[in-house]
């Protein structure tokens, strides 16, 4: 008897449904066709495993299994459910009439349990455009697909819970989710806030430009100056996702497997890996593509500590992402594309002791070795950064100071006004959203200058010696500064400012 039944398979952040032909006839043998990978192909044992401690079995015929289209590679375990409702149905153990109405995927342990998979959410969205009556899936699952509307979802825990609502018609009650609500009980505030902060005034004022302008930054300076622990709160002055953002952001980190129990990711991601990390784990890539942390930090932030540390290598991959804000992985076979718009902070030492231009500290760093450990970080990549800041270490009379800073919901609220008025700006353009995303055709028009402040630009240009590639990026700065301010014009003051960012690009730094 032919049965078929229906998993899904995912590529890039998208789900392509998978067709499972199952066919029982007289003869002794187990084929798997469709290009299935060594755990789909394992999978007999799990299946024949769970079956029988269920009170079911494999037949002892010819069981023929395509996974259509045979073209495509399909992998991991999470077809274990629906080839084993498959044959199940075909054998004519279960009467499964409306078998192909529902998408069934979920991987079994021998005891017949259901365990999670990955990709529910891309899943769950693709079977709601395909027209399917349900989608059945393991329960720690079911609220991050049931987020998808006009869906029903079932979340199981045992695969005798499928059979029963198969072949006796026992309910499984469907899940249901107020996605807006769901995401409006989700928006925390971060854990990490801004008035816990000693001193560093200026250097809060630094990251609140950033934010407001979507602005990648730099901090430079000795250890134990407090770059982590400000880099750590800077998602506290982010405006919230939106309910957009946040459908996306989950999509990418539904494919690996890390979405919580909440169901929507409402937190803006920070990601912050070691510097021992590979290029293929950082930007995606493998011999089964995955997101790497650049598509995981989406929508968020990815935080580089110690960046003269990582390999060049690394570093290099990451050009093209910054400039597309997507990755595109190619295969002979296929291409998947993911989407990486993040903020990069990075943080470094000013040489390898950690302590150049500090008067406290003795020189133990040749000209030739500082040299050699600012190389690590190509021009390409600086020319990608906006805002470099130095960092200097907090003196005891703030650091034993009673009184709080200013916290991140004061500062996040400018923020959030700043946004609106770029939101304004560029409402018709589809893929500029911010300061930071303007092109020099975009910077020319929205960051005129009056010639007093055109003067000032030209003379630190002159003065502090400059480089051509300081230009465009203290002009978004300036835009972004004027926006906190509510003003339409860029001014000499927003300039000035923007100028003292620009830490890296002074003689004497990278030469």
């Amino acid at each position: 008897m032919l049965i078929k039944v229906f998993g899904s398979a995912v590529f890039g952040v998208e789900a392509q449904t998978i067709a499972v032909e199952v066919n029982v006839d007289r003869g002794i043998g187990y084929h798997l066709v469709g290009l299935p990978d060594n755990a789909i192909k394992e999978s007999n044992y799990r299946i024949a495993a769970a079956l029988k401690n269920n009170g079911y079995k494999i037949p002892g015929k010819k069981i023929t299994i395509n996974m259509a289209p045979a073209d495509l590679r399909k992998e991991g375990s999470a077809y274990d459910l629906t080839l084993a409702l498959g044959i199940l149905a075909a054998s004519e153990q279960i009467a499964a009439p409306g078998i192909h109405n529902y998408l069934i995927m979920g991987e079994l342990s021998l005891d017949g349990a259901v365990q999670p998979i990955k990709g529910a959410l891309p899943i769950a969205i693709q079977a709601q455009k395909d027209g399917f009556e349900g989608f059945i899936l393991p329960r720690e699952n079911v609220k991050e697909a049931a987020v998808v509307g006009k869906l029903n979802v079932f979340g199981v825990e045992n695969i005798k819970e499928v059979i029963d609502f198969f072949n006796e018609g026992k309910p499984i009650a469907p899940t249901v989710v107020d996605t807006r609500k769901e995401f409006y009980n989700n928006l925390n505030f971060p854990e990490f806030d801004f008035s816990d902060v000693k001193g560093q005034e200026s250097i809060k004022r630094c990251m609140e430009i950033a934010a407001a302008g979507g602005h990648n930054i730099i901090l430079i300076g000795p250890p134990g100056a407090g770059k982590t622990m400000l880099a750590k709160r800077l998602p506290s002055i982010l405006p919230p996702m939106s309910l957009h953002e946040a459908l996306e952001t989950t999509k990418i980190h539904s494919v690996v497997g890390k979405v919580n129990n909440s169901g929507l990711m409402a937190q803006r991601p920070f990601r912050s890996p070691h510097h021992t990390i590979s290029d293929v784990a950082l930007v995606g890539g493998g011999t089964y593509p995955q997101p790497g942390e650049i598509s995981l930090a989406h929508n968020g932030v990815l935080f580089l500590d110690e960046l003269p540390e990582f390999k060049r290598s690394v570093l290099e991959v990451m050009r093209q992402p910054l400039e597309d804000r997507e990755v595109t992985i190619s295969r002979a076979k296929f291409t998947v594309t993911y989407p990486s718009s993040f903020m990069l902070v990075a943080s470094m030492n000013p040489s390898p002791g950690g302590y150049f231009n500090d008067p406290d500290a003795p020189v133990t760093t040749s000209p030739t070795e500082m040299q050699r450990y600012l190389g690590k970080i190509s021009g390409p990549l600086l020319d990608r950064i906006d805002i470099h800041i130095e960092v200097t270490p907090v003196p005891f009379e703030k650091l034993s100071e009673d009184r709080k800073g200013e916290g991140s919901t004061a500062i996040r609220d400018r923020v959030i006004a700043a946004r609106e008025v770029q939101t304004d700006r560029f409402e018709h353009l589809e893929k500029i959203h911010y300061n930071a995303q303007m092109s020099t055709r975009l910077i020319r028009k929205y960051c005129r200058l009056d010639d007093s402040s055109k003067a000032l630009l030209k003379t630190a240009m002159e003065r502090l010696h400059l480089s051509a590639r300081a230009y465009d990026r203290i002009l978004k700065v300036a835009r972004t500064i004027a926006d906190l301010e509510q003003k339409e014009g860029i001014q000499g003051h927003h300039i000035s400012e923007a100028i003292q960012y620009r830490s890296l690009d002074r003689e004497g730094w990278l030469g």
